[in-house]
């Protein structure tokens, strides 16, 4: 049994989100914050910030509220950030050379080791510090190297066989940024979808839908 499996899913998501803003508390010089102050900068309720913590455990002290730097470290703790779990890339394109560039992996508890791809004109060159290596050679390196996670920056049809390979190698983790559906491929895995186009069309209903409202109120008014 996992130590927060009963954990609803909604708490989960909401940690990062923690973890952000006391970092940037942190960042201001502020030591303690009470969970009305809290609510206030996040825009959630304070008594749904106690009930997300309460789900760990609480850390607030009453008459005190939180230690900004104390739970900040609890969160991560929690999150598993104090972990240094090893991670490949699989796609130097424009969006995995973005990925492996821009994210703090050392800080979101892994350690970028390997980037690989299959084009001739990318392997050898050198991103993060890390020389791309032929893809090829994944299942050598994954031999040789201990390999916790995979990242997925390829198109959709080039994931089944890699997929395949890294599951046959014991790979059991995966931050999908493709749209192949893994978790119905394989049902033991863990997988984080990363989905931009649908994140940009949620934004594009949510303009349509502000800017249809006052059209709707018109309606509603001559009727």
């Amino acid at each position: 049994m996992h130590k927060y499996e009963n954990i609803a899913a909604p708490v989960i998501k909401r940690l990062p989100r923690y973890y952000r803003f006391l970092g940037e508390l942190m960042d201001n010089g502020i030591t303690r914050i009470s969970s009305k102050e809290l609510s206030s900068r996040m825009g959630l309720t304070a008594s749904q910030i106690r009930q997300d913590l309460n789900c760990f455990g609480g850390f607030g002290q009453q008459g005190y509220g939180y230690s900004v730097e104390g739970l900040y470290k609890e969160i991560g703790h929690i999150l598993g950030l104090d972990h240094n779990y090893n991670a490949i890339l699989i796609g130097a394109g424009n969006l995995g050379k973005a990925v492996a560039t821009h994210m703090s992996f050392e800080k979101r508890g892994f350690k970028l080791i390997g980037i690989f791809d299959n084009d001739p004109m990318k392997v050898g060159t050198v991103i993060r510090n890390i020389s791309v290596s032929d893809l090829n050679e994944l299942e050598s390196f994954c031999k040789d190297n201990h390999t916790d996670a995979a990242i997925f920056c390829v198109p959709k049809s080039a994931v089944p066989a890699i997929a395949d390979t890294l599951y046959g190698l014991g790979v059991r983790s995966f931050w999908n940024f493709s749209h192949y559906d893994l978790s119905i491929r394989y049902k033991d895995i863990i997988v984080e979808n990363v989905h931009l186009n649908d994140s940009l069309m949620i934004l594009c209903y949510k303009i349509s839908d502000a800017n249809d409202e006052p059209e709707n109120n018109k309606r509603k008014n001559k009727d």
